[in-house]
C-alpha cells in the first residue's frame, strides 16, 4: 500500500468513489478518525456499506435503510472484516464522515481529518486482520501528515460526545497504543 501525495489515493487498496465529498479548506491534515459501521446493522459482508456512500442503497432492502436513505455520507476509508481497505474519497478531499464534531476547541472535524471506518458494531469485537490493516494504514497516513500524531488520533465518540459512540467499548486501543498509532 503506497499513498499517492499528489492525488491523495492510496495504490494497493480498493478505489470505490464516493460522490459524497468536497474540497478541504487551506490548511494541513492533522486528524485521525476512527468510526464504525454495518449495514444493515450487525451484518458484515453485505456491499451495503460501499452502496450507502456512493448513494446508491436500496430502501426496499431493509427498514433501516428507509431511514438512512437521504443521508449523504462517506469516510476516507472502510475496513472490511476481513482486512480488506478501500477508499472512498482522496485525502486531500473532505470527506463528510465526522458531521458537527470538535477536536481541541476547533470545531468541523470534517475540514482537517481522516475518517476510517471499521466494519463492525460498537459491542462486537473486531477481528485481527481489521486491527492489522488499521495499523498498516495509520502508520502510512501518519507518515504522509505528520500533523496526526499518536495524541491526534480518536474515535468518533471523542469529537462528537452525546451524539456518537463509535467505535465503541468493543474497540481495543491498546493494541493501537502498542503499535504506536495512539497514547
Amino acid at each position: 500500500m503506497q499513498l499517492d501525495h499528489a492525488t491523495g489515493w492510496c495504490r494497493g487498496v480498493r478505489h470505490c468513489p464516493s460522490p459524497n465529498f468536497n474540497p478541504r479548506p487551506e490548511g494541513e491534515i492533522s486528524l485521525l478518525v476512527i468510526h464504525n459501521i454495518s449495514l444493515p446493522p450487525g451484518c458484515f459482508g453485505t456491499g451495503k456499506v460501499q452502496q450507502f456512500f456512493q448513494n446508491r442503497l436500496s430502501v426496499d432492502e431493509h427498514d433501516f435503510f428507509r431511514e438512512i436513505a437521504n443521508l449523504q455520507v462517506s469516510a476516507h476509508f472502510l475496513i472490511e472484516r476481513d482486512g480488506a481497505i478501500t477508499q472512498f474519497v482522496s485525502c486531500l478531499d473532505r470527506a463528510w464522515h465526522a458531521g458537527v464534531s470538535c477536536f481541541a476547541s476547533r470545531e468541523g472535524c470534517n475540514d482537517f481529518s481522516i475518517g476510517i471506518e471499521l466494519e463492525g458494531t460498537d459491542d462486537q469485537p473486531f477481528d485481527d486482520a481489521q486491527y492489522d490493516s488499521l495499523i498498516r494504514l495509520g502508520r502510512l497516513l501518519q507518515q504522509a501528515y505528520p500533523a496526526i500524531t499518536p495524541e491526534r488520533v480518536c474515535g468518533h465518540s471523542d469529537i462528537a460526545p452525546g451524539r456518537k459512540t463509535d467505535p465503541g467499548p468493543a474497540f481495543d486501543w491498546q493494541r493501537l497504543r502498542e503499535a504506536a498509532i495512539v497514547v
